[in-house]
């Protein structure tokens, strides 16, 4: 009976793309960091364990009893001391051998961009803007002034780089297996890009441009999640994070394109 319920619940929450545990991991480089957070996880919990047996015993063993005098004199231990310097030892080997490595390769190994798709999101109140090149692979200029409701990036079209270009707003098009490395910015106020299933978060702040990069192994519908409180509307400022076959994405650029033919003719 509790089986069937529990696998019901489960069934539910499927539906409404709630999972236990982390994310599904759609991404390269994630499960270095979900080894980092479990084993993080671990050892809080060890520690967690073992404090509150010693809080218990320290409880019980020196309770207030007939015929027991407190001792207010310091007591000296050995072993507290050598605990603590373990814990510190620990934690420094997981940021020597787990996080420096991973955050190393994120922010210094970068792919080549001439085989990489290269993108620039833009956040704003409250929204997430996609500029893609074109066929070139060079964006067009942008002009503050030539930002509108129709033109959220300020694209200019009659740059002959931006003809072709394709701006996509709440929708994060990618194909599997390719690097992607992303230009992230922002408009107004900071917010913080975060795309929970290929392990990828950074704030975007107004005036400056971040790189950042990652590769998906699995196709899949994602969320885009703002990770700062932006403002009222920050509840709405949900995208979509789309990994697609090779040929989807091939497909959706076709779309695209002609969809700025038709709209320059």
């Amino acid at each position: 009976m509790m089986e069937q319920l529990a696998k019901a619940w489960q069934d539910v929450l499927n539906k409404r793309g709630f999972e236990y545990g982390l994310p599904s991991d759609v991404s390269t480089h994630g499960f270095a960091i979900d080894n980092l957070i479990t084993t993080l996880h671990y050892f809080m919990a060890l520690l967690f364990v073992g404090w509150g047996i010693y809080l218990v015993y320290c409880l019980v063993r020196f309770r207030e009893r007939e015929g027991h005098t407190a001792d207010v004199a310091p007591q000296h231990f050995s072993l507290p001391k050598y605990l603590e310097i373990g814990v510190v030892i620990f934690e420094a080997c997981l940021l020597v051998f787990f996080s420096y490595p991973v955050w190393a390769k994120l922010k210094t190994d970068f792919p080549d961009r001439e085989t990489s798709l290269v993108v620039r999101i833009t956040a704003e109140q409250f929204a997430w803007n996609i500029h893609y090149p074109g066929k070139d692979g060079k964006f067009g200029k942008t002009n503050i002034d030539l930002i509108d409701g129709t033109n959220p990036v300020g694209l200019d079209r009659e740059d002959p780089n931006g003809k072709d270009d394709i701006v996509s707003i709440n929708q994060f098009n990618v194909p599997v297996g390719k690097p992607v490395i992303v230009e992230l910015g922002a408009k107004d106020v900071i917010h913080g890009f975060f795309l929970p299933n290929a392990r990828v978060k950074h704030d975007a702040i107004p005036g400056m441009v971040f790189p950042l990069w990652f590769e998906t192994k699995e196709t899949g519908k994602f969320e885009i999640a703002c990770a700062q409180l932006c403002g009222v509307g920050h509840y709405r400022m949900k995208g979509y994070f789309n990994v697609l076959t090779q040929e989807e994405y091939d497909n959706w650029i076709l779309e695209e394109e002609e969809a700025l033919k038709e709209e320059g003719a």
